[in-house]
């Protein structure tokens, strides 16, 4: 199934993409589907971000090649960083940032969202706590993100997690290819094949330390090839089997190098 929220009339809805129509749902389709009775035309809804997480947990430095960009060694263990709900980005919307700031980079990953409360989760069950995936796009403030010395603030900016079109249950997230195109050239290209650690042994490792909620979401790691977006560009993400998660950039207070 390929899940959406969309704008109503009075508010965000859930519904189940069959085709080109929606049939809306009652409630969130965590734990059980429960629909309205009504269909509408795909192309007449509105997206918004598929998930209403109480936290975004990423995990930084999952791909080797990644991990020797950054120069900074390869982790024994995932090293996680969380970023709130504030972070939140529609598909089509823009990605902004604040004055202060003078590098946004893109960071194309596979986002993962929890079905039900899932806590000290071993990885052979993992997957029975998986609603479906989506895209995910961890922009980040990197010169903030540098001299802050942690990520929280770099990561964290409104509008700083672009995320959809919609959660999909139907993709086995063994070996997913992973894009990201900037200006329609492709700027990272990997699969999630190459993940250093899968989305089951991150599930484990994270529920050991913490709860995950329904509707949380995993960032898995991005791939070599992050860099800087300037305004006017348009970025994409897009992942094998998911579909593309496309945001225009407006950052006019930062030149163009």
């Amino acid at each position: 199934m390929k899940y959406i929220r969309f704008q109503g009339n009075d508010g965000p809805r859930w519904g189940v993409v069959e085709g080109d129509r929606v049939r809306p749902l009652e409630r969130p389709p965590y734990e059980a589907l429960s629909y309205t009775g009504e269909t509408l035309p795909l192309g007449a809804c509105k997206l918004l971000e598929p998930v209403e997480p109480t936290k975004i947990v990423c995990v930084g430095k999952n791909y080797y090649d990644h991990a020797v960009e950054m120069g900074e060694g390869i982790p024994k263990t995932p090293i996680l960083f969380l970023k709130g709900p504030n972070v939140l980005n529609a598909p089509g919307a823009a990605i902004t940032a604040p004055d202060h700031v003078t590098r946004v980079d893109y960071e194309g990953e596979l986002g993962v969202v929890i079905r039900r409360r899932a806590k000290a989760v071993k990885a052979a069950e993992a997957m029975d706590y998986v609603l479906g995936y989506t895209c995910f796009n961890d922009v980040t403030a990197r010169i903030i993100q540098k001299s802050d010395g942690q990520w929280t603030r770099g990561k964290s900016m409104d509008g700083f997690g672009p995320c959809g079109p919609w959660i999909t249950d139907e993709v086995d997230p063994a070996d997913l290819a992973v894009t990201t195109r900037l200006n329609g050239a492709v700027v990272q290209q990997s699969r999630t094949g190459l993940l250093m650690r899968d989305v089951a042994h991150l599930i484990e490792f994270i529920t050991a330390s913490m709860t995950l909620e329904p509707g949380d979401l995993i960032a898995t790691g991005t791939p070599a090839g992050i860099g800087p977006m300037y305004d006017g560009d348009r970025v994409e993400v897009e992942i094998e089997g998911i579909g593309i998660l496309g945001n225009p950039v407006v950052l006019p207070h930062i030149p163009r190098e």
